[in-house]
């Protein structure tokens, strides 16, 4: 019998595994799909402290950023710790931005304003005529599919089940010891729902309601460029209000960034339509133009595919994350939108002290699961 069953192989539930494998637990991870084949595989690989008002959600990015530059040193998988730079289109706008700015002090984090005069030291190839913006060195990028993986293979001990469909819960009593699945049963002595966007779907075998919702969003990628062009994360004072938005309505907000390959990532939009793939073509060219509103050099640059991916969505913009009281031996770690892969090492972090019982290094209060109950 394993220690602590894990539902999902996608980032987040990579991290729980490796977390609690690496604090002496016997861990399964049961995947019904592929590793990262879910919203994992659909993500850009933000890992960013720019966007968060000071608040729990910051704290657990800040210490996810710090995990983040320990797990590097695992290797196997690309981590760009580039920053990022946040620009105003208005200097009304660039007013709000230096005030969030303003407000992250005292908080740990570190930036940096820009003057318009100064961006193209930045980035070269921004568009002129913006008004300004912030730079946040700590801002980096990952690639969220051979990171989950990596983090899978380096958990001490743990069994990986992909293919696997879970299809109940094990109970005595109110207690949850384990799951059922189409491949049979495997008891456990606690259970991690780390489904992602079907998180809710999972709560909902233990008689729960947890409202994780998927909101869906597209991202274009270019053809691999001869020489870099972009040299940080570059987006938007836009996208912190969409990231903050509860409109079930498309937004969409310039996000632009590199890769080592030398291919350009263009986002993001956000829309509530549940898991609805069909490809929107109004959207995908709202994002091109966006992208080459910042960096007019794009215009030249051919586009080599798009896709789409499902954030999961919480009514409060906070993750879930713990000991579930109204199912004891059930444990989220879920609902984390657009932001999981960033998180995805704090999360994880925070869920293996909670099964060792070890005092936490930062206040779960704010991520229970119950909160909703009210």
């Amino acid at each position: 019998m394993a220690d602590v069953v894990v539902i999902g192989a996608g980032v987040v539930g990579a991290a729980c595994a490796y977390y609690a494998a690496r604090a002496g637990l016997s861990v399964t991870v049961v995947e019904r799909g592929a590793v990262a084949s879910g919203t994992t595989g659909a993500g850009e690989g933000n890992i960013l402290v720019s966007d968060k008002e000071p608040g729990p959600e910051l704290d657990l990015a800040l210490l996810s950023n710090r995990l983040w530059r320990d797990l590097a040193a695992l290797g196997g998988f690309e981590f760009e710790p580039k920053g990022g730079l946040v620009v105003a289109e208005t200097g009304e706008v660039l007013d709000a931005l230096t005030a969030l700015a303003a407000a992250q002090d005292g908080c740990g984090v570190q930036r940096r304003p820009v003057g318009a005069g100064e961006l193209r030291d930045y980035e070269p190839h921004l568009s002129p005529g913006l008004a300004g913006g912030v730079f946040y060195p700590q801002d980096a990028q990952v690639q969220p599919m051979l990171a989950a993986a990596v983090l899978l293979r380096h958990a001490p001990g743990a069994r990986l089940r992909t293919g696997t469909t879970v299809t109940g819960l094990l109970r005595d009593g109110d207690r949850v010891t384990g799951v059922r699945t189409d491949q049979g049963d495997i008891p456990a002595g606690a259970v991690v729902n780390a489904a992602g966007t079907w998180s809710g779907e999972v709560a909902a075998l233990a008689g729960l309601d947890l409202p994780v919702l998927p909101r869906r969003g597209f991202i274009l990628v270019t053809e691999p460029l001869a020489a870099p062009l972009i040299r940080h994360k570059v987006y938007t004072a836009a996208y912190v209000t969409g990231v903050a938005s509860d409109s079930a309505a498309l937004e969409t907000s310039a996000v632009i960034e590199g890769t080592p390959a030398g291919t350009v990532l263009i986002g993001a939009s956000r829309e509530r339509v549940g898991f609805d793939r069909t490809v929107s073509i109004p959207v995908l060219e709202t994002l091109a133009r966006q992208a080459v509103a910042l960096f007019p050099a794009l215009a030249a640059r051919r586009v080599i595919r798009a896709y789409c991916g499902f954030r999961p969505y919480c009514p409060d913009h906070l993750p879930v994350i713990g000991a579930d009281p109204r199912a004891p031996g059930l444990y989220h770690a879920c609902g984390h939108e657009g932001a999981g892969i960033g998180l995805a090492p704090a999360t994880g972090h925070l869920i293996a002290e909670q099964l060792t019982g070890t005092a936490p290094g930062l206040d779960p209060a704010p991520f229970r699961p119950e909160r909703f109950a009210a």
